[in-house]
């Protein structure tokens, strides 16, 4: 059975002039019983990125509170991205209609033997693992939906040149009201998740300033509330955006 130590949180406006990302569950009600964490980065502009990123953060919620991890499943995931949909449709009715507002979206569902994993957008979701030489490895990375990653796979451009593109926020894929054809999430289910694992979930505030290899350097530390320590004094000093994430330990190995 996967079992969590207490997960670590942030949720900081950064350098902007408003916080437009939301998370769940709040920093002061993690524990360890909690089931599944939840990272939104709103866009369209002051007040409006938070709307979004707010609702679908409480929708979800509010669908799968009562979900029992032995029913939750893709079926049940997609219920509940539907009605976060539907409801992102009733708050775009009270804004201006000149006004537009959207999300990205990281999730994570822990079952009692796998890990569920759902992203929409260029909010990231990491599995690391340390190995047998005490360095800590990239397990599993969500690929992001966006321009500069679309750039990357087709090899038209390098990293290097990624990290400083003039189109790097541009994100192909979004949770949005109204949408014509409503974005689907990239899915996948790890049953591999083994004690000592840490995932890792987190706006682009912190992957714009933290590379793969410096996170995995700084998740060598055994302690999981200086890991995140390590990672808010080094978005304070590097970031311009808003910056949140949910670190996930586990504890126990994943059995039936």
């Amino acid at each position: 059975m996967i079992q969590t130590g207490i997960s670590f949180a942030l949720n900081e406006q950064g350098r902007r002039s408003n916080n437009e990302d939301s998370i769940y569950p709040s920093q002061s009600e993690a524990g360890a019983i909690n089931r599944f964490f939840i990272v939104c980065d709103g866009m369209g502009g002051h007040e409006n990125g938070e709307v979004a990123s707010n609702s679908v953060c409480e929708s979800l919620a509010a669908f799968l509170t009562d979900v029992r991890p032995s029913e939750f499943n893709e079926a049940v995931f997609n219920r509940a991205l539907n009605f976060a949909f539907d409801e992102l449709d009733q708050k775009d009715e009270c804004l201006n209609p000149a006004q537009k507002m959207g999300t990205t979206l990281a999730f994570l569902y822990l079952t009692d033997c796998k890990a569920f994993m759902a992203h929409i957008g260029d909010s990231r979701i990491y599995l690391f693992r340390k190995n047998g030489q005490g360095t800590v490895e990239v397990i599993y990375k969500s690929s992001d939906h966006s321009l500069v990653n679309e750039l990357l796979k087709a090899e038209i451009i390098t990293e290097e040149e990624a990290a400083f593109h003039p189109k790097r926020n541009v994100i192909t894929r979004y949770m949005s009201p109204h949408m014509e054809r409503r974005s689907k999430a990239d899915i996948i289910i790890r049953q591999d998740v083994q004690a000592g694992d840490r995932f890792l979930l987190c706006s682009d505030g912190i992957t714009e300033c933290l590379t793969d290899a410096q996170l995995c350097a700084i998740m060598v530390e055994n302690d999981n509330e200086a890991i995140i320590n390590t990672i808010r004094t080094t978005c304070k000093e590097r970031s311009r955006d808003n910056f949140s994430a949910w670190l996930v330990p586990v504890t126990d190995d994943a059995r039936d």
